[in-house]
């Protein structure tokens, strides 16, 4: 039976192809996403623009709060994932 399934679903053979590799991408784009590397990076130089005087205060809460926020966003993500 297994050459017989092999024989007919044949045809959908370039439709699983594609569905496979729109899935592989979609992992790469989510791995990417949610990657915290890089927001981690953001507020280290968001602390030294203030340490430098290229932002006030107010600039740099408002920053570091949206990272924050982000954080939080992909450790939810992180923990909701298999």
């Amino acid at each position: 039976m297994g050459l017989l399934t092999s024989l007919l679903t044949l045809p959908a053979a370039p439709v699983r192809a594609v569905v496979w590799a729109a899935q592989r991408v979609e992992e790469k784009a989510e791995e990417e996403y949610y990657d915290p590397a890089p927001v981690w990076r953001e507020l280290a130089d968001l602390e030294r623009r203030l340490l430098t005087g290229e932002i006030d205060e107010d600039t740099f809460d408002r920053r570091e709060d949206e990272l924050i926020d982000r954080l939080t966003e992909i450790e939810e993500f992180r923990r909701r994932s298999p």
